[in-house]
């Protein structure tokens, strides 16, 4: 399994990327060891290792999460070294977040360009394994490149590891330009089958020809390539074998990793390869401390078991005094409120009270309950360990998106029928529980983009999606100005209209739809331009 061979390695890298940790400008880092040396690349295991160390420097457990906490989604009570101020519209040009995440992408990035300047020199790889090898590199360096492009827009853009003194020259290059470069990137390898459609039990977790193809249609999708994303997308459910898996509930949990909807993930092991991003979302009942929590407009998108958004409901379907009564199976999946509960490893439910001054997971009883009223459920892991670490997977991409990805594509392609809806809403919204026909059937194309919008986001909540589609639909203005909502307690002072307040933020379209370019690099280089109103 690919986790047994990242593990094996782990010191290795470990000491590469706290060198590169340290250095003034991270791209252009060289590392303390060998790797550019030709006797290195020699050895017979040097680009698997290298390939390897590309994998571990991906994304993980954290970013994913607090992505979804620079949108409508969800709130981080803390400020430094996390998303907070970008959120809020308070960030500067020296924020830490956004310095982090440059520096992150830049050292994947400059672990692939090894990997693709020195695999010719691995001259014990036969042609097959040569391909293949590249092939990862060559996706991985898209999806990082992605990663920073849909944050930074122009940003330094380069194929090769750059020495420092192109480190300290390189100019931004146009966002367009990087795009096509990695679009065409995907594509032939997509047309050559340079990666296989599925690996061995030893291999699980590595890029395959669903995952580049799936990771071209998400950035397809975010430059507004439709055609490309319905075309992409179609190929893969009619080919592939990957499915969407029995259980909602059940696919954010360690019993069920690797399993048929994952195209790809960060894979973690207990005990050798954890994260701890369990105690940050966890209630303090749970020894959690709820420094991420998710915000009441999340909620409110979930519609009624019958179909309909709560705001559109007829009588008898919603009451706003039952809130989670007769709501989307999804909601209780994803969010803890009082009543629901998380399933113990004994099988046992542990169930949460978060009314205001309840002990010890109420509003406003402590410091570590959450201000929000609510309380994080996917991604619970009852396995984790005492110190609330955990080997649990997180997805990068699966089946489902590669379903919505293909219905938002017909949407706005104008080809949305009761044949696209059979073949990706519907079987989303069974696989979640729903049976009313009103809920499953095809509703016809009267506010349908709405309705494909908000199912995007009640799928995917919590898993580092909902920020990216804000910024591509170009609706952040409206959903990240004002107050940011938690739950309702039917107080005047502090609420809006008995919702909590939970934090007052602002977005300024002409500035805020991408992030500064890290005033520190620009001090190292000169030729770093800035985005526009930093």
């Amino acid at each position: 399994m690919i986790m047994k061979t990242i593990i094996k390695i782990i010191l290795f890298t470990v000491v590469i990327v706290l060198y590169s940790a340290t250095s003034c400008v991270n791209l252009d880092t060289t590392p303390k060891d060998k790797v550019t040396d030709i006797e290195f690349w020699k050895n017979k295991n040097a680009v698997f290792n290298m390939i390897n160390s590309c994998y571990s420097l991906i994304s993980s457990a954290s970013e994913i999460e607090y992505a979804d906490a620079m949108s409508d989604n969800a709130y981080v009570k803390v400020s430094n070294d996390f998303n907070q101020a970008l959120a809020n519209g308070t960030a500067s040009t020296a924020d830490k977040y956004a310095h982090k995440i440059w520096n992150s992408r830049y050292t994947g990035i400059r672990y692939s360009n090894l990997v693709l300047d020195n695999i010719h020199l691995a001259t014990y790889l036969n042609e097959e394994m040569a391909r293949r090898y590249t092939a990862e590199a060559k996706t991985m360096r898209a999806y990082q490149y992605f990663e920073l492009v849909s944050k930074f827009g122009d940003v330094p853009f380069f194929k090769h590891a750059v020495s420092i003194e192109e480190s300290q020259k390189v100019k931004r290059t146009n966002r367009n330009t990087i795009i096509s470069e990695i679009l065409q990137d995907l594509q032939d390898i997509i047309d050559n089958k340079s990666l296989p459609e599925s690996y061995s039990a030893n291999d699980i977790g590595r890029i395959t020809h669903w995952t580049a193809m799936a990771l071209k249609a998400r950035i397809d999708l975010f430059e507004g390539h439709y055609r490309e994303v319905k075309d992409l997308t179609s190929s893969i459910m009619s080919k592939s074998k990957h499915r969407l898996f029995p259980s909602y509930s059940g696919l954010f949990t360690i019993a069920n990793e690797n399993n048929e909807e994952v195209l790809w993930d960060i894979q973690y092991k207990p005990n050798s390869r954890e994260h701890s991003i369990q105690s940050q979302f966890l209630p303090p009942s749970r020894l959690g401390y709820a420094q991420l929590v998710p915000l009441q407009s999340l909620v409110s998108n979930y519609i009624t078991l019958d179909g309909y958004a709560i705001e559109d409901a007829p009588a008898g379907s919603y009451d706003p005094n039952n809130m989670f009564d007769n709501r989307d199976p999804r909601l209780a999946a994803t969010i803890a409120y009082t009543g629901n509960s998380y399933k113990l490893k004994d099988g046992t439910d542990h169930v949460i009270n978060i009314d205001k001054g309840a002990n010890p997971d109420g509003f406003g009883f402590a410091s570590s309950c959450s201000p929000s009223g609510y309380y994080i459920k996917k991604y619970w892991d009852n396995t984790y360990s005492t110190n609330l670490r955990s080997g649990l997977n997180y997805i990068i991409i699966r089946y489902a998106d590669v379903l919505l990805m293909h219905a938002e594509a017909l949407v706005e392609l104008n080809e949305m029928n009761d044949e696209g809806w059979n073949t990706t809403i519907k079987p989303i919204r069974q696989r979640a529980g729903f049976t009313e026909s009103s809920a499953i059937e095809y509703p016809g194309n009267t506010n349908i983009k709405e309705i494909v919008r908000k199912e995007r986001r009640s799928e995917l909540a919590m898993e580092g999606l909902r920020t990216k589609d804000i910024i591509r639909w170009r609706i952040a203005e409206n959903v990240l100005n004002g107050w940011a909502l938690g739950f309702y307690t039917g107080d005047i002072i502090g609420t809006q209209n008995g919702f909590v307040e939970v934090e007052k933020r602002k977005f300024d379209k002409n500035k805020n739809y991408l992030w500064p370019i890290p005033q520190s690099e620009r001090d190292l280089n000169s030729n770093l331009s800035q985005n526009p109103n930093w």
